[in-house]
């Protein structure tokens, strides 16, 4: 039997024969041949982004679409060119390049118009002024602790904040005939305008109870105190002794904080109206006294007008006391630069019975209102 013969493959077509494979082109849609039905939400909302970079719709399908709607209104398509309308739209289908620039000069372009709207706006309409009586009437209702941020309102809240009737009407709100106020803060003292504010802040550490409990709930003195101290000038100073009975000795230092330089000259601070300069007055400001009491009298050099450029504080020798040393220079010295204590005048007080801090609103500091 003979075997069967398996059928020969035929040979396979020449090169040329073959079809060359490229990249598939896009179809392109024309007018009469795209329906509504045809045209769905991504073609708007979900477009491709590979397909159309800018995001527009096709032209073609633009114009079917309002073909439909004019046929629906009972026009012709053909009445009204389209080419007008969508003009805008007639380099979408040239290339992608173009096509994400003219997206991006787009959205430069509306960003500028509408900053530009923006401003004119803002140029406009400055909203409502209300007049300087009714701001002067709802500062009555403010509490002492509110009153910086009642200030910061508007320009006119701050100026209310700057007469003297404010802060005539905050101390007469909360007199209290009990409270024992040295001269300068009785009543009678303060229909003088020179250093009403501060006046009327320092009454207030003595009548109004949630000022006296934060007094009594700080302690002597900050732990930052060190670092406070620091570039800070001595004014005054002088001893005296606690009582005939006991050798407690008291000195005090009366010190101006004073601030880096940069920030002396980079800050502007809202200046008073010229008017209430007076009542806006405090030779006290950033003033500070420092109470230190010994077990016996120390014999400190004369310190006042220098500075102090170290500050600490340590355990005594005998473990039950502090000790106390300072360094007194002619000029501050700046953050960068390191003291020279062979320079300075070194007080060294040991043993210390206590020390405080009082900034110029304390009942206890030594006002120099005239």
């Amino acid at each position: 039997m003979a075997p069967r013969e398996r059928p020969v493959a035929a040979p396979p077509p020449p090169a040329a024969a073959m079809r060359k494979r490229g990249p598939r082109k896009r179809l392109k849609f024309r007018a009469e041949d795209v329906c509504l039905e045809r045209v769905t939400v991504a073609d708007y909302a979900n477009s491709d982004p590979a397909v159309v970079k800018s995001g527009r719709v096709k032209k073609a399908i633009a114009n079917a679409v309002q073909q439909e709607a004019k046929s629906f209104c009972g026009l012709e398509a053909s009445c009204v060119p389209t080419d007008e309308v969508l003009s805008v739209t007639e380099s979408c289908d040239s290339s992608d390049e173009v096509d994400s620039k003219d997206s991006i000069n787009d959205r430069i372009s509306s960003r500028k118009k509408k900053s530009k709207r923006c401003k004119e706006n803002s140029d406009d309409v400055v909203g409502k002024e209300y007049p300087i009586d009714i701001w002067l009437m709802l500062a009555s209702y403010i509490r002492p602790e509110d009153t910086v941020n009642f200030s910061l309102i508007c320009k006119r809240a701050w100026t209310v904040t700057c007469t003297a009737a404010f802060w005539t009407r905050l101390y007469r709100r909360h007199y209290n005939r009990n409270a024992i106020l040295p001269i300068r803060l009785q009543p009678e003292s303060m229909e003088k305008m020179y250093c009403l504010r501060a006046c009327v802040i320092r009454s207030l550490y003595h009548m109004y109870r949630p000022f006296v409990s934060r007094i009594a709930r700080n302690p002597a003195i900050p732990e930052i105190t060190p670092s406070t101290l620091k570039n800070s000038k001595c004014l005054l100073f002088w001893s005296k002794k606690v009582d005939q009975q006991s050798s407690l000795w008291e000195f005090s230092f009366k010190l101006q904080r004073q601030s880096p330089r940069f920030k002396n000259s980079c800050s502007k601070r809202l200046q008073p109206p010229l008017r209430y300069e007076d009542v806006h007055m405090n030779p006290d400001q950033d003033c500070c006294l420092l109470q230190i009491t010994t077990l016996n009298f120390i014999y400190i050099p004369i310190v006042m007008g220098m500075t102090i450029t170290l500050f600490t504080i340590n355990v005594s020798t005998d473990m039950r006391h502090h000790r106390v040393k300072m360094v007194f220079h002619d000029s501050p010295i700046w953050s960068g630069k390191k003291p020279r204590f062979d320079h300075g005048v070194q007080v060294v007080m040991d043993p210390v019975h206590s020390v405080r801090l009082f900034d110029w609103w304390h009942p206890q500091f030594p006002s120099s209102h005239i």
